[in-house]
């Protein structure tokens, strides 16, 4: 029974389950009548997220009147019996008949069962061990032989599958196919020979398999960073959020010994429901390598070497002096809330400075004032549940299964209940979106605003747009513009810590909460001498550290090669007066530093972050080790004390209760005389939803809110009104900005497909969520699961560029394998954006460019009894 079958029959019905009635809506399987009896049905093959099967029979009850006068002369799964009026129902708990029945299929399940109870990994949290004990016969009766397969065998590099602990619940078959959307597993053979397989030539390569392991009712499935590693009634579990993306997950985290040994998904209905991707479940082990930092360390002599904390606090406070507020803040989009809004405070209260942001990544100025006026006027905020009930949604700049992979689970899960329409304006039709069943418009980079300003948009309509608009030209005001149709927008970045240091002020452009630069507001809670000169973004902090306008950089868990131009930003590093690096564990950026200050690991601090969906996330301190580094908070603290400026707090409970003291800016009164020739981009700032909110800490009273000016708001002009791709000047607080601050300009414009030169397509790219970042270093299983990594193009561009043949190509100096691909927009080529020793931003390529297109010659040998990988190959 589906929940779409459950909403289109809201009359209720009454159920009778062991002498309790009760009250179901009509459609509802009799067990979950049960549960909401409260009685207990045990069961294998059930999963209130999976549509029923009843393969296990583990579920019988006994059904004395089926609601018109009449019973069923045998017992009958309850998971696939749709409850009815007037039914009576006895489980085993009142009737023999069930009891019995129940004690057989135990009994069968268990013929075969190997007794392996002591080396398994499901021990002690077994459901079958759980109800052999409970409601199983004491002694078996079988006195025959066990069917035998071999031991554990991988269905993938982090999947491992024990054939002879499999009780064919389906579970995993069911998964896969139902939610995640890859169908490789199966049932096969017949009989005592029935077990679960790959299908024949197709790898199990899916995003999700780590969800198989933890519905397993058995210890069929594991995983091999698992394996072997723990017993659960030796671990410690804390609830927390995930980092692995901004979707803002549920986490159940499993430590020993102050090492963490699992993650499973948590069970947050409202967000992940009972799901997490395997980057989020298996990606937690980067920080425990060789390169972990524990102490401080100090240039000398042009090497980096051990140094106290005192002396690396010393010589850390003397360089920033020495630069004033010549200094650079980049702080990343992976830190806590809490974090980020302690470096918007070190940077300005302390610094002096207003240059600071946290997008470590491609941006553009258009991107600025679009995030500037979100976070001031956030409009109707979009949620996991308005996903569920749109009639259209529309992915422009965004690939969810990469990016977001809970948002492409429950878009997938709306597909098939709800038959919601997809969208996607990309350069190619992804495998994701081939999950979706997404309507394609193939749309070379760079010409996304039109394509989404030409779309036939209603009020049931969803635009969701990723971080890589802001490499589109205007796309990001077509975004906005959506409003002006009756649809609905949301922005969706890559990173956990974005929208949290948005609201943070970890951002040139605003200050905490929104506030424009100059506040009162801020100036009350952080005191006198803030700096009101507009701030830098991180690509012109780059470029200030080279020609010497900043003297000075204080990065936090920055890498180069996440930036759009790594080499550009080595440069800018290696040229200036003082680099301060606060990191946990050494990184490119970090051995380019004077000084670096290790800094405890997400898992060893608490905090929040902020989802996509602007849902409070609380993140949870999971372990406390004697001995490891302090908290980035408690550094800055130490630091900002050793710069005789305090910073005000030093622990993250203090800093999110000074930064809810900040009171978001009222918005101004409407001076429009016509309310309907001027829409908002968004509307009034509303209410917070209690329902969005998971607090962390104790609630702190609010002052009251102070009428101020409010910053950069973008508005959408009169309806008839064509769309204009350049943005107006932002309102600024401080006139004396206004009067230096630029207009904002649009990105540079892409490559015309029309231009190209011989030999030549435009460059389209994305990261896929499995690729070479360092959050996956030192987990070779989890890489090793990452999709092949190729070049695409379509048919009538490879005839062009005469690559019929080819097998492999290259791009800017970097060879991939070349996949013919129909989907892919003309004129263009796909490559992912990052892979093991392929990194286009390194090679200087960046999407919207023109980029050559070459043929990789290979021996005859190689290329005779091979074909080129197709498309299905890379599925």
């Amino acid at each position: 029974m589906t929940e779409t079958a459950v909403k289109a029959n809201p009359e209720l019905v009454t159920v009778t389950v062991d002498g309790r009635a009760v009250e179901v809506p009509k459609g509802t399987p009799v067990i979950r009548a049960a549960e909401l009896a409260g009685v207990v049905i045990p069961r294998f093959c059930d999963h209130p997220l999976l549509e029923p099967i009843g393969a296990c029979r583990q579920c019988l009850v006994e059904i004395p009147d089926a609601g018109n006068g009449r019973g069923f002369p045998v017992p009958q799964a309850s998971c696939t019996t749709v409850a009815a009026q007037g039914m009576r129902v006895e489980t085993a708990a009142t009737s023999a008949k069930a009891k019995a029945a129940q004690e057989g299929v135990l009994e069968l399940l268990l013929i075969n069962h190997p007794l392996d109870c002591p080396i398994c990994d499901k021990g002690g949290e077994c459901p079958l061990q759980n109800q052999a004990m409970a409601q199983g016969r004491l002694q078996s009766r079988f006195d025959g032989v066990k069917r035998r397969f071999p031991k554990s065998q991988p269905l993938s590099a982090q999947l491992w599958l024990d054939r002879e602990r499999c009780v064919l619940c389906s579970r995993c078959v069911r998964f896969a196919d139902q939610i995640a959307g890859d169908d490789q597993l199966s049932l096969v053979e017949r009989g005592a020979r029935s077990q679960v397989a790959v299908q024949p030539g197709q790898p199990f390569t899916s995003y999700f398999a780590g969800n198989t392991v933890q519905i397993c009712p058995v210890g069929a499935l594991t995983s091999q960073s698992y394996r072997f590693a723990a017993r659960p009634f030796d671990l410690v579990s804390t609830v927390t959020t995930c980092e692995g993306c901004a979707a803002g997950c549920q986490l159940r985290v499993d430590h020993r010994h102050y090492q963490v040994k699992r993650r499973l998904a948590g069970d947050l209905p409202a967000v992940n429901q009972e799901w997490n991707c395997d980057r989020g479940r298996f990606g937690f082990v980067s920080e425990r390598g060789p390169d972990r930092l524990t102490v401080p360390l100090l240039r000398r002599d042009g090497q980096l070497v051990e140094a106290s904390w005192t002396e690396a606090l010393a010589a850390a406070a003397a360089g920033l002096s020495r630069a004033g507020a010549a200094v650079g803040v980049l702080t990343g989009g992976r830190l806590t809330r809490e974090t980020a809004y302690a470096h918007a405070r070190f940077a300005r209260a302390v610094l002096g400075s207003n240059d600071i942001d946290f997008r470590a990544r491609a941006l553009s100025a258009e991107e600025t004032g679009f995030l500037a006026a979100w976070q001031t006027d956030p409009g109707q905020p979009v949620t996991y549940a308005d996903l569920d009930q749109a009639e259209q949604v529309v992915l422009v700049g965004l690939e969810p299964e990469d990016e977001a992979p809970i948002v492409f689970l429950r878009l997938r899960r709306a597909v098939r209940q709800h038959r919601l329409q997809v969208t996607t304006i990309a350069a190619r039709r992804s495998p994701g979106s081939a999950k979706l069943d997404a309507r394609l418009i193939a749309t070379a980079p760079g010409q996304e605003a039109a394509q989404l300003a030409a779309l036939d948009l209603g009020a049931g309509s969803i635009v969701l747009g990723g971080e890589r608009l802001a490499q589109s030209p205007g796309a990001l005001t077509a975004l906005a513009a959506v409003v002006r149709k009756g649809g609905r927008w949301a922005w969706l970045p890559r990173r956990p810590g974005e929208v949290g240091a948005l609201e943070a002020g970890a951002f040139p452009a605003l200050w905490p909460q929104g506030q424009p630069v100059g506040s009162e507001a801020v100036a009350r809670v952080w005191g006198s001498g803030l700096p009101t000169a507009p701030g830098r973004d991180s690509l012109a902090q780059v470029a200030a550290l080279a020609d010497g306008s900043l003297r000075a950089a204080v990065w936090s868990g920055v890498e180069l090669a996440d930036l759009p131009d790594p080499a550009a930003a080595r440069a800018g590093l290696e040229r200036a007066d003082f680099v301060l690096s606060l990191e946990r564990r050494l990184s490119e950026a970090a051995q380019l530093a004077d000084v670096v200050l290790p800094v405890a690991p997400l898992e060893e601090t608490s905090g929040s972050f902020r989802n996509w969906e602007r849902r409070l996330s609380p993140v949870a301190q999971v372990i406390g080790r004697p001995g490891t580094p302090m908290t980035e908070i408690r550094v800055l603290a130490a630091l900002a004390d050793a710069l005789g400026v305090p910073l005000g707090f030093r622990t993250p409970d203090e800093a999110a209760a000074e930064l809810d003291q900040i009171e978001p800016p009222a918005r101004p009164a409407e001076a429009a005389p016509d309310a309907a020739a001027t829409t908002p981009v968004a509307a009034v700032v509303p209410a917070p939803d209690p329902a969005l909110t998971t607090p962390v800490a104790a609630a702190v009273p609010a002052p009251a809110r102070a009428a101020v000016p409010a910053p950069a708001v973008w508005t959408v002009g009169p309806a008839n009104a064509a769309p204009d791709p350049v943005l107006a000047t932002p309102v600024v607080a401080d006139p004396a900005a206004e009067a230096a601050g630029p207009a904002i300009p649009a990105p540079a414009a892409p490559a015309d497909p029309a231009a190209l030169g011989p030999g030549e397509a435009v460059l389209a790219t994305w990261r896929e969520l499995l690729d070479d970042a360092r959050l996956l270093d030192h987990e070779p299983a989890l890489r090793a699961s990452a999709r092949p990594v190729a070049a695409r193009l379509n048919p009538a561009t490879a005839a062009a560029l005469g690559l019929d043949d080819a097998r492999r190509v290259t791009l800017g100096g970097l060879e991939f394998d070349l996949v013919i691909d129909p989907t892919v927009a003309d004129n263009v080529v796909w490559a992912p954006s990052r892979a093991p020793g392929l990194n286009l931003a390194v090679a200087g390529l960046t999407p919207g460019r023109a980029v050559a297109v070459t043929p990789v010659a290979v021996a005859p040998a190689a290329v005779d009894p091979a074909e080129r990988p197709s498309e299905e190959a890379q599925a």
